[in-house]
């Protein structure tokens, strides 16, 4: 025999590779479950992974927002601009309450008027987040609420939730719903969250708000956002309030028959329950 031959002849065929029982669990999550090891520590491609997913967490805490490109996707809308007294990126992470309060001048540059309702895009603690979703689901709420008095979008710049009450108060809207970049996680640096308040003011509680959360493109869609949303709307002016009194019960397909439903006026309202 040969010498070639022979180190060919003395190497084992390989085998094939026996599919993991976690494989079809892994099919279902984006959660990091059945990871492989080599003696005790985690095989080497699971390390790189984490450690790029932490990165995309952390960049998308500090990158800002992409201002031409959510002006852009808003079109034709003409956004109001506004900052928080958080008045760059290190102090809104140290000072979560200065990111719950506008600015003296932002709060003067926001005309009031009579609205029923505004949205606010506010960057949180995920600016990417609210720049890819937040468009989106404002056209799509509009859609719905064609009858509504809606007020021109406002993008906040360093803001926390509670901004949108100072805003609120500013413009003279019945409503508000603030969409902001959520905390980043390790499998999704880009969901964005939407928290509704009737009747707001400063210094509203939380207990006044409802939230959907989530909304990315492995987590709740636009469609069903806007749905549930524009549901929550619909009730919260109907029945005069929000928060833990109104529960999100909306069935599925609600907004089919009931999106122009007309508004209460608020004479009407201090006869509801």
């Amino acid at each position: 025999m040969k010498s070639h031959d022979r180190a060919n002849h003395d190497i084992a065929p390989s085998s094939p590779v026996a599919p993991s029982p976690w494989d079809r669990l892994r099919q279902a999550t984006r959660a990091r479950v059945g990871l492989g090891r080599t003696g005790d520590t985690q095989i080497t491609r699971d390390v790189l992974r984490f450690q790029a997913a932490h990165a995309r967490a952390r960049d998308a805490v500090h990158d800002p927002l992409d201002m031409d490109a959510i002006t852009e996707a808003l079109s034709p809308e003409q956004a109001h601009i506004v900052r928080s007294a958080a008045m760059d990126r290190e102090t809104y992470l140290r000072r979560p309450d200065l990111g719950r309060q506008l600015s003296d001048e932002s709060r003067k540059s926001l005309p009031p008027g009579e609205w029923d309702l505004a949205f606010v895009m506010a960057d949180g603690l995920s600016a990417r987040a609210v720049a890819a979703h937040g468009p989106a689901l404002y056209h799509a709420c509009r859609s719905r609420l064609s009858n509504w008095r809606i007020a021109p979008p406002v993008i906040a710049l360093q803001g926390r939730v509670a901004i949108g009450d100072d805003i609120a108060v500013a413009l003279n809207t019945r409503m508000v719903a603030v969409l902001i970049g959520e905390r980043p996680g390790l499998s999704v640096p880009d969901s964005m969250g939407v928290y509704f308040t009737y009747a707001p003011y400063r210094g509203c509680p939380d207990s006044r708000r409802n939230c959907l959360s989530n909304i990315h493109a492995h987590g709740l869609s636009i469609e069903e956002a806007s749905s549930k949303l524009t549901w929550l709307m619909r009730e919260a002016s109907r029945l005069g309030l929000s928060g833990v009194d109104l529960k999100e019960r909306a069935p599925d397909g609600a907004l089919s028959t009931t999106s122009q439903a007309p508004l209460l006026t608020d004479k009407q309202q201090e006869g509801t329950p």
